[in-house]
């Protein structure tokens, strides 16, 4: 497999600059995520990757050769799309071998490596199908069956399991998963859903807006998210933000109080704060909890049954809107006034300019 280096790397459609100068290494034999919101360049930094779209700046290797001019076929690589663009006369054996039938393989060597692809995914009792026979998912094994079959050096995944209904795209990226620890293969897996980015990643790649917002491992940046941005991101539902004023600081902690006057004392360094600070506070929804304790009032909007665990949307008497995870056996009721408890050994502290403080 190989490394994939990218060093100030950069992509301006005439004056208007879409990647800005993304410094990344895709280590062997990971699998990366690239997630962001519609619009941050995540599609665009694949195909540049893929050499479908020209690098305007920067450098481009892989394996440590400089791949910056050279043309796509011939990069290594393996391209997954969201469409399966599968040809519709041909079998699924031979959709799986067209492109090793034009780069010039022998007949018995291309059967071997689709027989050898169809075990991996489970395709041997479909190869004699035409795509029409074929579920969303089975077409969707099969385009990765027609990259497995090069035996590429990167898989390139661009948004794959976005046609799928929402129970298949669960076992698909179960089966992706499985695929990268069976073909120990490099690959680059692009989506905006940060459940899959989660589930599937040993690494991912935060983008907004051209630029890499943080790089980590899921629960890195889970529990340690580098700004709001992220922290607002990683995580479903995301984590809840109140707007605070610190109001003291103490060699064993601070006291912050929110804008309706409730003051949460928290044991958290803060050297680089002082009194007056604004800052935003972050929890996610399993750190908070219900109970006549609370310091912070709120009121119940919405009450999302999942079975074994319910989510409670509430508005806090400070005017925000937050999320609280719950127990499914947990009988809350819409308007209902309730006390808000903080767990503040996982509180989040952001800066004015958005920043996490340390």
């Amino acid at each position: 497999m190989a490394t994939v280096d990218l060093q100030q790397l950069r992509k301006s459609y005439n004056s208007t600059e879409i990647i800005k100068g993304i410094d990344l290494t895709v280590r062997d034999q990971e699998l990366t995520v690239f997630v962001g919101p519609s619009g941050c360049g995540k599609s665009t930094l694949l195909r540049m990757i893929a050499g479908l779209e020209e690098i305007t700046s920067g450098e481009l290797r892989i394996d440590g050769q400089r791949v910056n001019d050279v043309p796509a076929a011939k990069r290594g690589l393996a391209l997954v799309f969201q469409s399966y663009a599968l040809y519709p006369h041909m079998t699924v054996a031979e959709n799986m071998s067209f492109s090793l039938k034009l780069a010039g393989v022998r007949r018995a060597e291309r059967e071997a490596k689709v027989m050898e692809a169809a075990r991996i995914l489970h395709l041997e009792p479909l190869l004699d199908r035409k795509p029409k026979d074929l579920s969303g998912g089975q077409r969707q094994r099969v385009a990765i069956g027609r990259a497995i079959v090069r035996h590429p050096r990167v898989f390139l995944f661009d948004e794959p399991l976005s046609n799928l209904d929402a129970a298949l795209r669960v076992r698909m990226r179960q089966e992706l998963t499985k695929l990268h620890r069976e073909l120990k293969a490099t690959m680059i897996y692009v989506t905006h859903d940060q459940v899959e980015a989660m589930t599937m990643a040993d690494r991912i790649v935060v983008l907004q807006a051209g630029v890499v917002e943080q790089v980590g491992t899921p629960m890195e940046l889970y529990r340690s998210p580098r700004n709001l941005f992220v922290a607002g991101f990683i995580g479903s539902p995301r984590m809840n933000f109140l707007t605070a004023t610190v109001t003291s600081v103490s060699e064993t902690g601070m006291a912050m109080t929110l804008t309706d006057g409730t003051t949460i004392h928290a044991p958290l360094p803060a050297s680089a704060l002082g009194i007056g600070d604004t800052i935003t506070l972050g929890i996610r929804p399993e750190h908070i909890s219900l109970g006549v304790e609370g310091s912070i009032g709120a009121q119940v909007n919405l009450v999302e049954h999942l079975g074994s665990e319910s989510y409670v949307s509430l508005q806090a008497n400070s005017g925000e809107v937050l999320t609280v995870r719950v127990s499914g056996e947990s009988k809350i009721d819409p308007e209902e006034t309730v006390r808000l408890a903080l767990d503040t050994d996982f509180l989040h502290l952001f800066d004015a300019t958005g920043q996490r403080i340390s």
